[in-house]
């Protein structure tokens, strides 16, 4: 067959999800903060939304169950028969106005207002006053510098002549935010054609800059350059980072003490003075990476009781604006403004029944985690038990798929603190006791072993799988290795303290 573009047809069947089942899962899996600013793009684009007041909203606890979203009008997307739509206008007859009046209220409501206002005593001078403070509070808050614009102002306050601070500043070009150079002098000459040498010596002056360390090329002269600023080119410290860096990184004092001809415990004292300098000088001009998250479950112990309740205060409750069900009853609206509201009716219905599902959904997961990790609750990290979502899901009668959906970044306040919902999704292993624990609570003993341990004979791995089958936790080594490195502690051997 000759090769050529063809036109061609064929049958299939595929499952695509309905554009409002897409709508209820991603308002499901949204966060609180996420949910909030898509449930205001909905209000935005649907005219008939609208929030009901924080006073007439009902919580769950004074319904005795989920957070009220749905309206209880009668539905006006119902085909409702040709006599409640029936029209006074006649052929030929011009369309009535009915907002004509309205509007005439508003402008005497709004002359009234400014005929007010201007008889009042009070001088617009205090609200200008007012607005310029203001302005000037704004005006006066602070930004903190970049490490490159802090740089920069040291520049301009040196004394390099013009063409040395060109350079300075495609030196500052180069530097990262952890305070490193990212290139040497001579890639930089044969990039700007520029002398190596002079690259070289404006480099030492922005070495001299603060923070200390600054401008290094890797961690040894960043040391190194923090020890020349203390003064201290002829102590044990400097010798052991110029000289023997990397027996250090690795903890081999006693290397390094015979290497130097001093006892191990000079070493040890050295290593402990050389841990204060700052790897990464840029540290402090790095922006706030700090995150806030809002719970979206609340746990409270009332008695011996724990109650869960759901966190309805940081998005809108929804419901159809009565303007728009009078407006589907006037006769003199047409049949195109009709269909058009009772779409729109029966889209914000979907959206409050999406949202009041939403809710009762991770209540209810919330409440069965609750329920299943109680012994956490009551006695600690230890106490927690293996549960996947697959258990979870049976109990509450929902798909495995929509638990984790449903936990997908969702944080819950308890007791003992704020947690990921995912967090209380472990596994875990059986005991010689017959009761399940988790990798998270054999983790917690691992570390907490780790903590007590002698620092001159710390723990090998063999010894902490005989502790724990001591406890009746069965686990391999090899698991116990994984579990060490997931928690960032280091082997035995560099543990050890001399």
């Amino acid at each position: 067959m000759a090769q050529g573009l063809y036109l061609s047809q064929k049958m299939m069947l595929t499952q695509v999800l309905a554009p409002q089942l897409q709508q209820s899962l991603m308002l499901l899996q949204a966060p609180t903060l996420e949910l909030k600013a898509l449930v205001e793009q909905e209000m935005q684009q649907n005219p008939v939304l609208e929030e009901v007041p924080s006073l007439e909203f009902q919580s769950p606890e004074q319904e005795g169950g989920g957070a009220e979203f749905t309206d209880k009008s009668p539905d006006p997307t119902e085909k409702p028969d040709a006599a409640d739509y029936s029209t006074s206008e006649k052929a030929g007859a011009e369309p009535v106005d009915d907002f004509q009046a309205e509007f005439d209220r508003l402008i005497q409501l709004d002359q009234e207002w400014r005929e007010h206002f201007s008889q009042t005593n009070v001088p617009l001078r205090q609200n200008d006053e007012a607005e310029e403070r203001r302005q000037f509070m704004f005006d006066s808050l602070t930004t903190s510098a970049s490490l490159q614009e802090e740089l920069q102002q040291q520049v301009r306050l040196s004394d390099l002549t013009e063409s040395q601070r060109s350079i300075a500043e495609m030196i500052i070009g180069n530097i990262d935010d952890n305070g490193y150079l990212q290139a040497s002098a001579d890639e930089l000459a044969f990039a700007t054609n520029i002398p190596a040498d002079q690259i070289t010596e404006v480099l030492r002056v922005i070495q001299s800059f603060y923070p200390p360390g600054v401008g290094a090329r890797n961690l040894r002269e960043c040391l190194l350059l923090q020890l020349d600023r203390l003064g201290l080119q002829n102590t044990l410290e400097y010798t052991i980072v110029r000289d023997h860096l990397e027996a250090l990184g690795r903890r081999r004092l006693p290397e390094i003490a015979r290497s130097l001809g001093v006892a191990v415990t000079e070493v040890q004292e050295a290593a402990k003075r050389i841990s204060h300098l700052e790897p990464r000088p840029g540290r402090e001009f790095l922006p706030d990476t700090h995150q806030y998250v809002l719970p979206e479950i609340f746990v409270q112990k009332v008695g011996d009781e724990y109650v869960v309740t759901s966190n309805n205060d940081y998005f809108p409750h929804l419901r159809i604006s009565n303007t728009y069900k009078d407006l589907m009853g006037q006769g003199d609206s047409s049949t195109e403004v009709r269909e058009y509201i009772r779409e729109k009716i029966r889209a914000g219905k979907f959206l409050i029944k999406s949202l009041h599902q939403r809710q009762q959904t991770i209540l209810s997961i919330a409440r069965e985690i609750v329920k299943r990790q109680r012994d956490f609750f009551e006695h600690g990290m230890t106490h927690l038990k293996p549960l996947t979502m697959l258990q979870i899901a049976e109990a509450v009668g929902v798909h495995e798929t929509t638990v984790s959906r449903a936990v997908s970044g969702k944080y819950m306040q308890t007791p003992r603190g704020v947690f990921e919902m995912r967090f209380f999704f472990t596994s875990g292993i059986q005991t010689k006791n017959g009761n399940d624990m988790s990798n998270k609570s054999i983790k917690d003993i691992l570390s907490e072993m780790i903590r007590k341990e002698d620092p001159t004979q710390p723990l090998s791995d063999d010894q902490i799988v005989r502790r724990l089958l001591e406890r009746g936790i069965p686990i391999a080594r090899r698991t116990v290795a994984k579990y060490r490195s997931e928690l960032n502690i280091l082997p035995s051997t560099l543990r050890k303290v001399y």
